[in-house]
């Protein structure tokens, strides 16, 4: 299961923490990943984790800052320089290897995130 929090209302510029709590499970056994969902658009991978690599989407690279604490089971994403088009509800996700198959068929709640002025 996860959690995820630290979505909101920013303006574009400003800067959101997201967090994504794992619980059932040990998050450091799998490469964790962030998506998004946009009005309209499919679902876009975002950024990428795990003990070998770091990935992030071309729309977000040098903005973005995914991390993982795996005594906390939690992984983030700070972003910065946030846009109008990073409006969407962001995922988390455990996945087999970056840009493969989510380990567990289920999404979170998500966490919205709104980038307007």
């Amino acid at each position: 299961q996860f959690v995820e929090s630290g979505g909101g209302l920013v303006q574009p510029g400003g800067s959101l923490n997201l967090s994504c709590a794992a619980s059932g499970f040990t998050l450091g056994h799998y490469t964790s990943g962030w998506f998004r969902l946009a009005p309209g658009k499919d679902f876009e991978e975002v950024s990428c984790i795990n003990d070998d690599t770091i990935r992030y989407a071309d729309s977000v690279k040098g903005r973005f800052t995914i991390a993982r604490d795996n005594a906390e089971n939690t992984v983030y994403l700070q972003m910065n320089k946030l846009k109008a088009e990073d409006t969407a509800v962001y995922y988390c996700a455990a996945l087999v290897y970056c840009s493969g198959p989510r380990v567990f068929g289920s999404w979170g709640q998500g966490t919205q995130v709104i980038v307007s002025s």
